[in-house]
């Protein structure tokens, strides 16, 4: 696996981010898409339709976007991972302590519940309240899942050798990661 200061010849054009809940997949993603200049496709915004119901459409949205010459997309949904990853040139796993990333998922959730944030196809966070009588609420889940990744990533790298896998474990490093690419492209 590579870290934040090793070089990616070539660049990355296919790029996948993993991580638990709350560890700013999504941000990071956008990141990575601006600065090499490719699209960003919030893969949440193709799952969920009306109601926080799965969209039909997903899996052949997935193909579709995936099949142009770059792109950034979040890892998630076991129905879409092998595509996502056959696909893929590059993931950039953001490994931060459990922690961490569950204080950030708290952080979101409450903020978006507050401020009544529209997340995809007017969805928004449910009552917090939630909390304690739905378990597939986000905070839930987050701490349910917390470890998948940790065991998902190793066994892909395994299964994926076309695949470039990323390992970053702090803040500072997805900032360094992302200013490399930047400086490369530059």
């Amino acid at each position: 696996m590579l870290g934040a200061d090793d070089p990616l010849d070539p660049l990355p054009r296919r790029v996948l981010v993993a991580g638990t809940s709350g560890v700013g997949k999504t941000t990071t993603a956008a990141r990575i898409g601006s600065v090499l200049g490719v699209d960003h496709t919030e893969i949440d915004s193709l799952l969920h339709g009306p109601d926080w119901e799965p969209r039909p459409s997903f899996v052949a949205d997935v193909e579709r976007f995936t099949r142009a010459a770059g792109w950034v997309t979040e890892w998630q949904y076991g129905t879409v991972r092998m595509l996502l990853a056959e696909r893929a040139d590059t993931l950039v796993w953001i490994d931060l302590p459990t922690v961490v990333g569950l204080w950030r998922l708290l952080r979101r959730t409450v903020r978006r519940r507050i401020g009544r944030v529209e997340l995809w196809n007017g969805n928004t966070e449910p009552s917090l309240w939630m909390f304690f009588t739905d378990p597939g609420h986000i905070l839930r889940w987050g701490f349910r899942t917390r470890h998948a990744v940790r065991r998902l990533v190793p066994e892909l790298a395994l299964t994926a050798p076309h695949l470039r896998v990323v390992h970053l474990r702090s803040q500072p490093e997805i900032d360094r990661f992302v200013q490399h690419l930047d400086g490369r492209r530059g």
